[in-house]
């Protein structure tokens, strides 16, 4: 059994427990629940966007622990000083270490800039709870959904108002995916093996339509490979362990953020 297959069994009795807990209506009735999303799309296609949506993370099952000191409100604030495209936030507590409340007070804080909630969805239950703590996009992953999930969840978050980012990481994840008009990532790691492979981007990216919006995640280091995947047709650079490694991620952030510029 890999690491992903691990977590998606966890995370599938975790949500039947909360669904017999938490009543529907309980999170369409919550006030976050009635406001507008951002657009991540629009975000990222906007002139001079960073193109950075960078992620809160304080562990993940191939690293441990990466940052446990830093809070939410002080990464939040340190991301928009540091002019990111988005935010991404992980809400996963037991692999992960994240939590809703992350995302939630992420919210309070920032309401300019679009929210991921990043997790492991195997439920439509999942994607009315993204819209009821104040998310503006959910993860789909493709190596965990099915074809038809995929395009149940996708219409799902879509008749909710929010955007969908479609993650894959081979030819296989594509072909699950009705590839028009999507955002699509490309996650450079392997999730039953966690390593990283940067050509796994350009491999993929020739792939991909010209009416999809492309993200590149996992492994991006060095300003230098964003510019280079943006040659690639890349919009979007998804980026966490390299800011949340450090004492400071909003300045680790900003200062990668003017490298690229």
């Amino acid at each position: 059994m890999t690491i992903l297959d691990k977590i998606i069994a966890f995370k599938k009795k975790e949500i039947t427990k909360i669904k017999s807990d938490v009543p529907l209506k309980k999170l369409v009735g919550s006030p976050l629940f009635q406001r507008t999303p951002l657009s991540l799309k629009k975000s990222l296609l906007e002139v001079n966007s960073s193109g950075i949506i960078a992620e809160f993370k304080r562990q993940s099952p191939s690293k441990g622990v990466i940052n446990d000191k830093a809070s939410i409100e002080e990464v939040t604030n340190g991301y928009l000083d540091a002019n990111v495209a988005a935010q991404s936030i992980l809400t996963d507590t037991s692999f992960f270490g994240g939590t809703m409340v992350d995302l939630m007070k992420a919210r309070t804080i920032n309401t300019a800039k679009p929210i991921l909630r990043k997790d492991f969805i195997v439920d439509g239950f999942q994607i009315v709870e993204a819209k009821a703590i104040g998310a503006d996009v959910i993860l789909l992953i493709a190596a965990c959904l099915t074809k038809e999930e995929l395009k149940n969840y996708g219409k799902l978050a879509e008749d909710l108002g929010m955007e969908v980012l479609y993650e894959v990481h081979t030819q296989e994840d594509l072909d699950k995916i009705d590839l028009h008009n999507k955002i699509i990532g490309i996650n450079n790691r392997n999730l039953n093996t966690f390593e990283v492979d940067l050509e796994n981007s350009v491999n993929l990216a020739n792939q991909i339509p010209d009416d999809c919006v492309k993200i590149s995640e996992s492994g991006l280091s060095d300003p230098r490979i964003i510019s280079g995947l943006k040659e690639y047709g890349f919009n979007g650079f998804l980026i966490g362990e390299n800011f949340m490694k450090t004492d400071n991620p909003g300045e680790a952030c900003e200062s990668f953020i003017s490298q690229i510029r």
